[in-house]
């Protein structure tokens, strides 16, 4: 009773036709309902109309639209916005005015597609800021759902960051800016990261203005490549190259740092126009040369590891960020054109000596091989003239074979030390390569350190013998091996070659001797000194057919008639000589004066 004290009837109400069920004090229903139909919105199926939200569910949304009954709408439709509560002004299509409950049937989602191409243009033109929903991830980005259109977001464009997980970002609703449209295709791309952009780069500005080379700063470990690191100094990235990590050798920037870890790092240099920072992070530390054993000196020994290998060289940290470089003929006695791998490999640790120490310029050089003897110091007690030894085959040249005894101690043999008997072109013709061959040691050059050696010296010198054998006129079987322009190769007993020239190669019958023919042959020249022996074929028939001449001349001559003496006078002044008429002048004439 006491919420009803309040309540007194109206003044001007008319009880009395009321109760008799007249309505002429007032209007008549039809006019009443035709007057409420008038208050209500007149819409057709299939149009877009405007829509206000009266209430939200977890798995619908009613909209009223001025009609009698309100639309239900799945709140599906209306996840890219997620900040929609009851009031809010919509967009909705009229699918149907009642269905079989009498409901009106409602879409949002066919509201926006049926204006969503007209919408994302403006959207592109005006550079709107929207709101998108991303639907799933997808090659190289993400789907986003933008006026019911389904947009592409490159993964470049979702944050300024570089993104690890692009998972995490399926089902949130973000803001976009439209970037590109293919209107043939009807594609449209969206991005997250122009809408920060703008604000990064005011910051980046600010930021850039304030800093001062040697400036120490706090940043974060923002993305990590093979040639540095990548600083996010708090809206502006800087570059700590692979270099000025640490003061030793890096090979990996990982080994160093990792994703998202914080550090201090000093400012080196920067661009304010390319918005460029170079920082540096070994700048901090010490630099290792200024903390090296004061007493470390040419000639003390070091143990280091190798940490880079060059043809040249190789590089020995001996501490972290101090190194010095083994050049590669202080690896060896021997002097041989090698390559520094041939000795040493990253990892290996040695021991070397130090050659030379510059302390102002940071740089060492060292040496392995000093820890050797140097096999040239007593190179006549090992090696003496005339002492025989095993080398190994280790180049050629044209004149001879590069021999190496030990490592350092390397020798000569002149190729025309190869053979007594057999004459070498080049000397890949007699060895290989990698082979071993006896020598003896012929002469020492300990200034040039270098040796001349022989091969054919360890035998005798079969010429002493050939000289008896191939004697001027003996004749001999031969084998043509080879023909030339000036005349032919002969192969002789016992491994001698001799030579003939093209006139000595005439056979009896007039044809030329071929390559490969076995014939006779008869020594014309035989030289000890110059090793060449000067054959012909010729010869052989030539020789004995003059002897046979000469020989049927004397015949002839021994069986021909004797001639008749002619008087003795006749024979006697037929044998006067000079000096006779002379005399017999001289006596004339001294008769002549009564002598």
């Amino acid at each position: 009773m006491e919420n009803l004290k309040n309540i007194a009837p109206l003044a001007d109400f008319d009880w009395e036709a009321f109760e008799n069920g007249s309505v002429e004090a007032g209007a008549s229903h039809e006019e009443q309902e035709k007057a409420y139909d008038e208050t209500l919105a007149r819409v057709t199926e299939n149009e877009v109309v405007e829509g206000t939200v009266i209430s939200i569910t977890k798995r619908e949304v009613t909209v009223n639209i001025g009609t009698k009954s309100d639309g239900i709408i799945p709140v599906s439709e209306f996840r890219y916005n997620p900040e929609l509560k009851v009031g809010d002004v919509v967009e909705v299509y009229v699918e149907n005015q009642e269905d079989s409950k009498g409901q009106l049937i409602l879409s949002h989602k066919k509201a926006r597609a049926s204006k969503s191409w007209e919408r994302v243009n403006e959207a592109l033109e005006n550079k709107e800021i929207i709101k998108g929903y991303i639907k799933c991830r997808t090659k190289g980005g993400m789907i986003v759902d933008i006026f019911g259109i389904e947009a592409f977001l490159p993964g470049s464009q979702i944050d300024v960051k570089p993104i690890r997980d692009y998972d995490v970002f399926v089902g949130k609703t973000m803001e976009f800016q439209i970037v590109k449209i293919n209107q043939e295709y009807k594609n449209v791309v969206v991005s997250h990261k122009a809408l920060i952009e703008a604000e990064l780069e005011a910051q980046k500005q600010e930021i850039i203005s304030k800093l001062e080379k040697g400036q120490v700063l706090e940043g974060t470990v923002k993305n990590i490549t093979s040639y540095g690191v990548f600083i996010d100094l708090g809206g502006v990235d800087g570059l700590i190259h692979i270099t000025d990590l640490s003061w030793g050798r890096v090979n990996d920037p990982h080994e160093i740092v990792e994703l998202d870890q914080k550090l201090n790092v000093v400012i080196l240099d920067f661009d304010e126009e390319k918005k460029r920072i170079a920082l540096g992070l070994k700048q901090l530390t010490p630099h290792p040369w200024d903390a090296l054993d004061p007493e470390l000196k040419e000639g003390d020994k070091v143990h280091g590891k190798v940490v880079v290998m060059a043809d040249y060289g190789a590089f020995v940290e001996i501490a972290p960020g101090v190194e010095g470089l083994i050049h590669v003929s202080e690896m060896s006695w021997s002097q041989h054109l090698r390559s520094a791998q041939d000795f040493l490999k990253v990892g290996d640790e040695v021991d070397a000596v130090i050659l030379t120490l510059n302390r102002a310029e940071r740089k060492m050089s060292l040496g392995i091989k000093q820890l050797k003897n140097d096999p040239w110091n007593e190179i006549e007690t090992k090696y003496p003239v005339g002492s025989k030894h095993t080398a190994k085959v280790r180049n050629f040249t044209n004149f001879g074979v590069f021999v190496e005894l030990e490592e350092g101690v390397d020798g000569l043999i002149h190729i025309s030390d190869l053979s007594w008997t057999k004459k070498v072109k080049h000397p890949s013709e007699f060895t290989q390569i990698g082979n071993e061959i006896e020598v003896v040691v012929l002469e020492i050059d300990k200034e040039n350190r270098r040796l001349s050696l022989g091969h054919k010296q360890l035998e005798e010198n079969p010429w002493d013998v050939f000289e008896t054998v191939f004697t001027e006129g003996s004749v001999h079987e031969g084998t043509i091996t080879e023909l030339l322009e000036k005349g032919a190769v002969v192969q002789l007993e016992y491994g001698v070659e001799g030579f003939a020239t093209p006139k000595h190669l005439v056979k009896e019958d007039g044809s030329h001797a071929v390559e490969g023919e076995k014939l006779p042959f008869k020594v014309i020249e035989f030289n000890k000194d110059s090793k060449r022996i000067i054959l012909s074929h010729s010869r052989t028939f030539e020789d004995a057919a003059r002897a046979e001449a000469r020989a049927e001349r004397k015949a002839a001559a021994k069986k021909a008639p004797k001639k008749e003496e002619a008087p003795a006078i006749q024979n006697q002044a037929a044998s006067t000589s000079l000096g006779d008429i002379d005399a017999l002048a001289e006596l004339k004439a001294k008769m002549e004066k009564g002598e």
